[in-house]
């Protein structure tokens, strides 16, 4: 078959290799889709080969059931469904409270086994599973249904995890309308009755953001701030997500999060939040405001983003690539030129 794989720092090709062989407890699948995450480019332009062996990349994956490992009950080939993104032990305290994405096995790192990641992934025309993480998707296209496994799940888990702060009438800001943005404005939109405001750096992923559901665009620069608390009344946002993670996009959350309000850090962009234990007032960090830094999601957060997606409430933006031009979606994915996620068919 053939896999889009990362051979070293800067290095991804398409390669010929062995369909992989399942165990008892796993799932062949044949893939439908998959998406291209900022997790990717973060290890294709990782400065030092991690690994010896080549490694297939891809962790937003939705195919077809094609073989059925012989311990494995309830799945049937021909199925189709998502692959949840997280393979971890399922029996520590953690896993059995639903808190899979910080497995214990995972230790104080708690980045729990991943495709793509940390083991063959989904860029590719079959992959192998534990059956486990398969999640049915009924007749949702493969196209749309792979970003549900990160994109969706990742935005999702964040705003779940920041609900008592989103009260009918308040105001949530999303910062950075990409591959995540872009999903959550709509999860916003769909199970919690604020008003949405939209940062970024661009008057096109603005649009796109208004065509999600946020009722306000604000292009981001030294008065995205001061314009974001003018619309509060001075007070801030009742919640704010940071979908990049940078320097400037941390500042802004800090400057703009209301007392008793909840900031989430879901972008990876490895920006430093500026919150100090000083008395509160001006820019400073205010009473009672909650900080996140939030990884992925649960299982039963991919269902719930499964079944918005059936309802009608999720609709990714997307931009479709055949396997072989894998590379090419990974470059322009990191000169910030994919309009909302890319997604690999093989």
């Amino acid at each position: 078959m053939r896999a889009l794989q990362w051979t070293g720092p800067e290095e991804v090709r398409v390669n010929d290799i062995s369909v992989p062989e399942i165990g008892p407890g796993d799932l062949l699948v044949r893939v439908g889709a998959a998406g291209v995450c900022h997790s990717d480019l973060t290890l294709v332009n990782f400065p030092i080969r991690l690994r010896e062996e080549p490694l297939t990349l891809g962790h937003e994956i939705a195919g077809t059931i094609e073989a059925v490992g012989s311990d494995v009950h309830g799945r049937e080939v021909g199925e189709r469904g998502v692959v949840y993104l997280f393979w971890t032990c399922g029996v520590c305290r953690e896993c059995v409270s639903g808190n899979e994405n910080v497995c214990l096995a995972a230790g104080r790192v708690a980045m729990p086994p991943c495709p793509g990641l940390t083991m063959a992934g989904g860029m590719a025309e079959y992959v192998r599973i534990p059956a486990s993480a398969f999640v049915p998707i009924g007749d949702l296209d493969f196209v749309q249904a792979a970003p549900i496994a990160d994109a969706a799940l990742t935005a999702y888990h964040a705003i779940r995890g920041a609900r008592e702060a989103l009260r009918p009438g308040g105001t949530a800001v999303a910062i950075g309308i990409g591959g995540l943005g872009h999903v959550g404005v709509q999860i916003l939109d769909a199970i919690s009755g604020v008003r949405v405001i939209a940062v970024d750096q661009a008057q096109e992923k603005l649009d796109l953001a208004a065509d999600c559901g946020a009722e306000i665009g604000i292009l981001s620069g030294p008065d995205a701030a001061q314009h974001i608390l003018d619309l509060t009344d001075g007070r801030g946002a009742d919640a704010v997500f940071d979908f990049a993670g940078v320097d400037a996009t941390a500042k802004l959350a800090c400057e703009t999060v209301a007392p008793n309000g909840a900031y989430r850090m879901v972008g990876l962009g490895g920006g430093a939040a500026e919150i100090t234990a000083g008395p509160a007032g001006g820019p400073g960090w205010p009473w009672g405001a909650s900080v996140r830094k939030s990884l992925g999601g649960t299982r039963s957060d991919l269902h719930d983003c499964v079944a918005l997606a059936q309802a009608g409430k999720l609709r990714m933006e997307v931009e479709r690539f055949d396997l072989a031009e894998g590379p090419e979606a990974l470059r322009r994915l990191d000169a910030g030129r994919i309009r909302g996620r890319a997604v690999l068919v093989p």
